[in-house]
């Protein structure tokens, strides 16, 4: 394994970048908002990265992260560098109208923008990405809703920096680890029926004795408690769909891929 390491730093960097494969998020989004997340294909980096990892955290070339990153932005026409965060899975959330927060962004968990140009950016590799956009188009935000931020209320944090009222916000629901794959114990289970009773009905019991959670369903009941009334997207799995996703569960050492959303211009 250190050899193969060190091969890997070795490696030149390639010289093209296919377009990569995004999917488009299938929401009513507000014009002027633009939003995507990318997929595990046509990228540079190597194994077990491949191919279009876009974390410098995971032990990937940091020259092959350049070029995929270089790549999605020529692919999307952003005209900034996304703000990357120094994910933590808490529920700091950081607002990139501030210079501040632009030249140092984390450690958080979400941000949110209300100036066009100013790029919300999420990675994942089965945490769920949750999108929102504000229904007049006026701010946008990302929050990194693994089951530690969703229990420790990312998502309230990200509405509540989103400056808009709950009833007037659009939410997405990226790609995530689905039920099936998504086995915990009775502590991840504890930890969110302290606040929400309900919340029992996202976990399932299994042969041995421990929890299946349905991340999409503690979402949409917390975006529910919320008062926000438009959620869209779920029914991914990134463990079961080993060709389209990276999944740290399934795989360990892996890449990550990013949910995207900002607002651009509009004459």
């Amino acid at each position: 394994m250190l050899r193969a390491s060190r091969e890997q730093k070795r490696r030149p960097a390639s010289k093209a970048v296919s377009r990569p494969e995004i999917i488009l998020p299938d929401w009513p989004a507000p014009p002027g908002v633009r939003a995507a997340f990318t997929l595990r294909t046509r990228g540079v980096s190597q194994p077990p990265f491949d191919s279009f990892n876009v974390a410098t955290h995971v032990g990937d070339d940091p020259r092959a992260v350049a070029e995929n990153r270089a790549a999605l932005r020529a692919s999307l026409g952003l005209s900034a560098e996304p703000a990357w965060l120094e994910q933590v899975h808490g529920n700091k959330v950081v607002d990139l109208d501030s210079r501040m927060a632009l030249d140092s962004a984390g450690p958080a968990d979400g941000a949110v923008a209300r100036t066009p140009d100013r790029i919300c950016v999420i990675q994942v590799a089965d945490c769920m990405p949750v999108l929102f956009a504000a229904a007049d188009g006026s701010a946008v935000g990302a929050a990194h809703a693994g089951w530690r931020g969703l229990a420790g209320g990312v998502l309230e944090a990200t509405v509540r920096a989103m400056q808009t009222p709950p009833a007037q916000l659009l939410a997405w629901l990226g790609p995530a680890i689905g039920q099936a794959h998504f086995e915990v114990g009775e502590e991840v289970r504890a930890a969110f029926l302290a606040t929400d009773a309900g919340a029992a009905a996202a976990f399932e019991k299994n042969e041995r004795a421990r929890w299946q959670c349905d991340l999409y369903a503690l979402a949409r009941r917390r975006l529910a408690a919320l008062g926000v009334p438009s959620v869209y997207g779920g029914g991914w799995c990134t463990h079961a769909d080993a060709g389209r996703f990276f999944s740290y569960r399934r795989d360990g050492r892996c890449g990550r891929m990013a949910a995207l959303i900002w607002r651009i211009s509009q004459a």
